[in-house]
């Protein structure tokens, strides 16, 4: 025991337990919520497995088209149910059997049984920082409704209890809020009402999303998604507005949570709305009998069912990863700060054991199910625990390279903050330089680079937002009553039910228990993607279809022939003029090129349309024949092999192949043989067959290839959703949202981001060219006029 939590007799002695937990427990019916979480799913394991006279009840919505019974029978079918699942002959089997199933939510709480005795409720939004609107719902209004419908299950139907119910809360330990010291397992002093802040909670998500939808805020929004995504057409732009806005409305809602919570005491939203909803079932649990678990922070399992269960990812647990990926220079928190970390399985079992008591009507009990006052664990331990793992079971890249661990001098918040003021501005400036950079491969390592720094900042700025004062803890949760409780098990019960946390051994929790239990799915999941390569499931190896019903959908300029429009303008201008009008047109395209590199970041369409003006005044006719004769070895000499066996393979399984493309059509004459349906820009002419400058309809870039891919999609039966594209630009990303299977090939910055951020493939197709880049096809006479 540590001497500075020194321990005394227990000023209020908790009712005791007379008995096994499953004799106490034997005949009962127990409500409960939140069985799809980490610490329910446990519970009702607990319950199936050593309760086998106690009949579970669960409140489960339905989600999406899958069923509250259905979400529960793949509950049943994981890997803890198992051996209880067969034993029966399945998962319905167990169901049918031990466990009834009721379809609602909360605050939409349904019928609940008459004949229950215990209700456990453990469902709650477990987010540190959600909207307060949020918060309050789930926490708050949630918990009053569970209350009423229990009171209105155990009553005649004028509000008189016919039974009296024992309800047990599972709040946190962190409801203290902001205290230092000593907390005792008892009601939180304070005078917040609930009722005033709930109301206020609700208001706020009202206000906040008025205050979105404003003019001046919608134009903001409107033009930072225009900045981004502007090429890609008004749609797309529309569609990130909106995402913008409503990630606006919740950034805003959790940042009024986090500070009305520390306006008033608490350290966010999260212990602020938990502390509310224990309010609540002490004004409406008068006549109930009240139990209330406080637990500290939940990790992995110590011993059931079996060491290092987990479900998820908790709250220390992106810490030891990122330290051991190397990601993690260094941290923020006080050293000798204690961590309380308590496993899940001495949570489960203490709950279930306060479920057999008997509380006093109107007169809840507390219990802390906490490490801090018995059995304490620094951060420096946890640090030293933790670089030992590592440095025993390294950390392997991808690449084959050893993370390196970093040695954490725990320097902090304040220099921790001043560097991430300094990285953040730094990223900032680099962000910007590699979005006007020229694309390249150099260039989308750069932003893979930046990509990468910015999460880790990220990280580091969220954790040191979220948990700062957890890093910096001056408090400990008495926990008298919990022991209590554990020393009253019966002996028979010691082993299945043990809950009492200063027996854990943290050097073997952290070392052998905990940490192995998060990273190492991690490192199987990521052998295994190393195995498959780094390819993702959109470039897949093809199979036959069906002919005419699947397609497969081909960008030109920069995906399949490493060339552009301004480079293919020059090649069917230049060898028809003088050598006095090449220089003029040289010299004229140079001075236009600002204006057209600026259009072709505001608008692809307008930057089209100003670079076919130049081709007034050429003959059709003419145009297509150099076409043919002179440029043809050209045009396939810059197309990519890579490009062309990915056509021939889709050829090959019978998909129809498409070219779409801006390109005026006489420039895709040479590739007519590889695509069965090529879609580009038609140059206008006049009554002699002479250009116009102008285009026949609007070019077919951005939105508006989705558009034609949909229509022909609907004309011809086409499954999109096994459908392929290939393209290399921000713009093109409608169409690569249209199909199923998209490939981003040397994509620019915001196409590159998008396929990381989507899953899909990024492959590097290069054009081995033999002609060099400079050398004009030869000189064809009367081109143009």
């Amino acid at each position: 025991m540590n001497a500075a939590f020194a321990q005394g007799a227990p000023t209020h002695v908790p009712p005791l337990l007379d008995g096994r937990l499953k004799d106490l427990l034997a005949g009962k019916k127990i409500v409960m919520t939140g069985v799809t979480g980490f610490i329910g799913e446990q519970i009702l394991w607990k319950i199936l497995t050593e309760l086998p006279d106690t009949r579970a009840v669960v409140l489960v919505r339905p989600k999406g088209s899958v069923s509250a019974e259905q979400r529960v029978v793949s509950l049943l079918k994981k890997p803890i149910f198992k051996e209880l699942a067969s034993a029966v002959g399945g998962a319905q089997e167990l169901l049918d059997q031990r466990v009834d199933v009721l379809s609602g939510d909360l605050p939409n709480v349904p019928e609940l049984p008459r004949d229950l005795d215990v209700v456990i409720h453990c469902a709650g939004d477990v987010s540190f920082d959600p909207p307060i609107d949020s918060a309050f719902k789930t926490n708050v209004l949630g918990t009053q409704a569970l209350m009423e419908a229990i009171r209105v299950a155990c009553s005649d139907g004028q509000g008189t209890l016919v039974r009296v119910p024992h309800y047990v809360h599972i709040s946190t330990a962190y409801t203290a809020g902001r205290r230092r010291g000593a907390i005792p397992e008892a009601a939180h002093e304070h005078d917040v009402d609930y009722r005033v802040e709930t109301e206020q909670a609700l208001a706020m998500g009202k206000l906040v999303e008025e205050q979105s939808r404003t003019a001046e805020m919608l134009a903001t929004l409107r033009k930072q998604a225009e900045r981004e995504h502007r090429q890609a057409g008004f749609l797309t732009t529309a569609h990130d507005t909106e995402r913008r806005r409503q990630e606006w409305v919740k950034a805003k809602l959790v940042e009024a949570g986090t500070e009305r919570a520390r306006s008033l005491g608490w350290t966010d939203v999260y212990t602020f709305a938990k502390a509310m909803g224990e309010r609540v079932v002490v004004d409406l649990g008068k006549d109930f009998k009240v139990s209330i678990v406080r637990p500290a922070i939940v990790e992995s399992s110590l011993v059931h069912p079996y060491p290092g269960w987990i479900e998820g990812f908790k709250m220390a647990d992106p810490i030891i990863l990122a330290y051991g990926k190397g990601q993690l220079k260094e941290f923020p928190a006080s050293p000798d700060a204690a961590l309380d970390i308590v496993p899940c399985d001495h949570v489960v079992n203490a709950i279930i054991a306060a479920c057999a008591t008997e509380p006093t009507i109107g007169e809840p009990e507390f219990y802390h199910c906490s490490t801090g006052a018995r059995n304490p664990m620094t951060f420096r331990e946890i640090y030293e625990y933790i670089r030992e793992y590592f440095a025993q079971h390294p950390y392997t890249r991808s690449d084959g390279t050893v993370a390196p661990l970093a040695t954490w001098k725990f320097p902090g918040e304040q220099p921790v903050q001043r560097f991430l003021d300094v990285a953040g501005k730094a990223h900032g400036v680099g962000d910007r330089l590699v979005s006007w950079a020229p694309r390249g491969k150099y260039t989308r390592q750069a932003a893979l680079a930046l990509d990468k720094q910015g999460k880790q900042l990220d990280f580091l700025r969220r954790y040191l937002s979220l948990y700062g004062e957890y890093l910096q803890s001056q408090l400990h949760f008495v926990d008298d009553c919990t022991m209590a409780l554990h020393n009253s098990l019966h002996p028979e019960d010691r082993e299945a039910f043990a809950f009492d946390t200063s027996a854990v051994d943290w050097r073997t929790y952290m070392m052998e228990i905990h940490t192995p239990s998060i990273t190492d799915p991690v490192r199987r999941l990521e052998a295994l993607r190393n195995r498959r390569g780094k390819r993702s499931s959109t470039f897949k190896e093809l199979k036959p279809a069906e002919p005419g019903t699947v397609l497969a959908v081909f960008d030109l300029d920069g995906t399949v022939m490493d060339t552009n429009v301004v480079e293919t303008y020059l090649w069917a201008r230049l060898p028809g003029l003088s050598p006095v009008g090449r220089v003029r047109e040289l010299a004229e395209v140079a001075a236009a090129l600002p204006g057209y590199l600026g259009a072709d970041r505001r608008d692809r369409a307008s930057f089209l349309r100003s670079m076919y003006r130049r081709y007034a005044g050429m003959e059709m006719s003419r145009l297509e024949s150099y076409v043919d004769e002179q440029m043809a070895p050209f045009v396939k000499d810059r197309l990519s092999p890579e490009a062309l066996a990915r056509i021939e393979e889709h050829r090959a399984a019978g998909h129809t192949t498409v070219l779409l493309t801006g390109v005026i059509r006489p420039l895709t004459r040479p590739l007519e043989d590889l695509f069965d349906v090529i879609v580009a820009a038609e140059l206008a002419t006049d009554a002699h067959g002479v250009c116009t400058g102008f285009l026949t309809s609007p070019p077919m870039v951005g939105e508006s290839r989705s558009a034609w891919l949909r229509h022909y999609a609907e004309l011809h039966g086409i499954d999109l959703s096994k459908s392929f594209a290939y393209a290399d630009s921000h713009v093109d990303l409608p169409m690569l949202t249209t199909v199923g299977n998209p490939v981003a090939v040397q994509p620019d910055v915001g196409l590159l981001r998008a396929a990381r951020k989507n899953g899909w493939s990024v492959v590097d197709w290069h054009a081995d060219r033999s002609i060099h880049r400079w050398k004009l096809p030869r000189r064809a006479e009367q081109t143009a006029r």
